[in-house]
């Protein structure tokens, strides 16, 4: 039992941080730490409960992928921006390991990104901006809407460890 609940709070831990740092897949972690805690004795998850919270895990790891995509090309970004705000969003993961400049490395990288993606396709100055700041836009919605998730199941996670003591 201490094993499973041990377990289900560094899952949940590593879904929180996976939610920002890009490369870790935090949704995943977020509905395995309530999975985890469905087999604790005391924890009485419903099988609809635990199919509703995944549907929606899955829903948010797809979302993940599409709405940075949705926000450089809603701007008017290139398959170009696209490309180079995943550069940088990686490289500002690259630099926030070296740096202590933590999560605005993380925040720039698609921005500067996407901005340098655009240029290197030739596109005007103009839209290079609006396509980087495009890139930012869903960088910040998919962020966001993984976090909330996290901390959703942190929510029940806490919530009912808590039930336990």
């Amino acid at each position: 039992m201490y094993v499973l609940i041990v377990a289900t709070i560094l899952l949940a831990l590593v879904g929180l941080v996976g939610a920002v740092v890009p490369g870790i897949a935090g949704t995943p972690f977020s509905f395995l730490a309530l999975l985890a805690l469905s087999f604790v004795d005391g924890v009485n998850y419903s099988t609809g409960f635990l199919v509703l919270m995944g549907l929606i895990g899955a829903a948010v790891f797809a979302l993940d992928y599409v709405v940075p995509v949705w926000g450089t090309k809603k701007f008017g970004g290139s398959k170009a921006g696209v490309r180079g705000s995943t550069i940088g969003l990686f490289a500002g993961l690259f630099v926030t390991l070296f740096f202590p400049i933590g999560f605005i490395a993380i925040l720039l990288g698609p921005f500067i990104g996407a901005y340098l993606g655009e240029k290197s396709a030739g596109t005007d100055d103009h839209l290079a901006w609006r396509s980087a700041f495009g890139s930012f836009v869903g960088f910040l919605l998919g962020t966001g809407i993984k976090v909330v998730y996290a901390c959703a199941c942190i929510f029940f996670v806490a919530r009912d460890l808590i039930g336990l003591l």
